[in-house]
């Protein structure tokens, strides 16, 4: 395993790493998520809180996979979060990304009009803030990634032109992309299902890799 696994590994899900900043923290989340609950209770558009729910759980999934990989290969995982953290929960997955991806789907959809039929030169707007915030993704994990506190260690997921479009598609746009298939649905049913869809994968994956199989990722 690669010096970055190990150190991720050897305090991963270690309460004693916890820190007195994750509570405000959590409770900034927790105040934002009310007030849209609320809003959407008022109006029965609950798109927003769709929003922030699709994309933090395809995000989860993401880190599933991701620490799968480790497992499998015994190596390292696709990225690695060794450096400090209030708590980290899997190799590549801290609790400040956690709060951060909670987050992000709310802040999206807070940048689109209205209008469905809004354009940005061009580009539906839906489409056009998906690419921009997956390129500020990108470009933020690169900052992270020289600083070494997100480790890349396989040659096709690195800083190179290659590397960071596959970061790009791979890492945040499908992201956007899960959050413009639910909040388009017509029907609460549907949205409901396939939210419950991207949360139950990630959850029985991980049932079966903690729970069954003693994994540690």
């Amino acid at each position: 395993m690669t010096d970055a696994t190990i150190q991720a590994l050897s305090n991963i899900r270690d309460l004693t790493m916890v820190k007195w900043y994750i509570i405000p923290m959590m409770m900034i989340v927790m105040y934002i998520y009310t007030k849209e609950i609320k809003a959407a209770r008022a109006t029965g558009n609950w798109n927003v809180v769709f929003a922030g729910l699709t994309l933090f759980g395809v995000d989860f999934f993401n880190e599933t996979w991701n620490g799968w990989v480790m497992h499998f290969t015994q190596h390292s995982a696709f990225w690695t979060t060794p450096g400090d953290t209030a708590l980290r929960v899997m190799v590549g997955w801290n609790i400040e990304i956690i709060f951060m991806f909670l987050l992000a789907g709310i802040v999206y959809y807070h940048t689109l009009s209205e209008s469905t039929n809004e354009k940005i030169l061009g580009i539906p707007e839906k489409w056009f803030w998906a690419v921009g915030f997956s390129a500020f993704a990108v470009f933020v994990e690169c900052l992270l990634n020289i600083g070494g506190h997100l480790v890349w260690e396989y040659p096709f997921w690195e800083l190179s032109f290659k590397g960071l479009w596959l970061i790009f598609l791979f890492g945040y746009f499908h992201f956007f992309c899960a959050v413009i298939l639910v909040i388009s649905m017509k029907s609460m049913k549907n949205k409901i299902i396939t939210l419950s869809i991207i949360y139950a994968v990630p959850t029985v994956m991980n049932i079966l890799a903690f729970g069954f199989f003693g994994w540690n990722y």
